[in-house]
């Protein structure tokens, strides 16, 4: 542990964090670059998700709070998509102890795909001219359907889950693609947020680590929904597809390579 002290550690994992916060900001999936960072320091496999946790609720709260101040977000229309979110989160990550992941590992980069042809393929999939804001609270059925899932399988794994939370909003909600981007920073702060606690609770954060990879993660976030919000549709749905099939090849180089 002693190469975390080294400048050039810190450096990489800084910028990694700034890429990280960046992507994560516009897609998701920034895990899949820090979490690697940290194994290859020696941290084991669940101090390493529990760090990870910890640098990305900065991001994700940045990154919320910035669609949040642009009117992008209106948190008590979600009311009940918080508390389904919370409650998956809790059972997800309570869960990735005590059942073997390999399957889903090998699943996950097939499902990934699936959402980078659907985006391609369907015309309305990142939302169209005639999709408005939602002015008043879904069902709180339709809420838990869609809370409670995502937040179980962000508290399991993680990766991709912004992109699912972007791309099930607009087709479920019908909502314009910013207010999906809204919203899904803002669950995934849910789940991150709710995922860290546990991992404290049991010892399993690197609170040095943690918090000077989310100040990068931070900024990251902060130019990552900047950006997104001032090009819109015409660099979210590239860079969208873009990222989310990096995703899945980088997971599916792990689990079948």
């Amino acid at each position: 542990m002693d190469l975390l002290f080294e400048p050039s550690t810190w450096a990489i994992l800084a910028g990694i964090g700034l890429l990280a916060g960046f992507i994560d900001a516009i897609a998701g999936g920034g895990g899949l670059l820090s979490i690697p960072a940290l194994l290859t320091l020696g941290i084991n496999p669940h101090t390493a998700l529990g760090t990870n946790k910890l640098a990305a609720c900065f991001g994700s709260s940045t990154a919320a709070y910035t669609y949040y101040k642009q009117n992008l977000f209106t948190p008590h229309v979600w009311y009940y998509t918080f508390i389904a979110t919370f409650f998956g989160a809790v059972a997800g990550t309570f869960f990735v102890s005590l059942i073997d992941s390999g399957w889903l590992e090998k699943l996950l980069p097939l499902m990934i795909i699936i959402i980078a042809i659907y985006t391609l393929l369907k015309p309305n999939a990142m939302g169209c001219s005639t999709f408005t804001p939602l002015n008043k609270p879904a069902s709180k059925m339709k809420q838990w359907l869609q809370g409670f899932p995502l937040g179980f399988y962000d508290g399991f794994a993680g990766p991709g889950t912004g992109a699912f939370w972007t791309i099930t909003s607009t087709t479920y909600h019908k909502l314009p693609l910013l207010h999906s981007c809204g919203l899904a920073r803002a669950m995934t702060f849910t789940s991150n947020l709710t995922s860290l606690v546990i991992f404290l609770t049991l010892g399993q954060v690197n609170a040095i680590i943690g918090l000077s990879m989310g100040l990068c993660m931070m900024l990251g976030s902060f130019i990552g929904a900047r950006t997104a919000i001032k090009f819109g549709v015409q660099f979210i749905r590239p860079a969208f597809i873009t990222l989310v099939l990096l995703i899945a090849a980088k997971l599916a180089w792990d689990a079948w390579v």
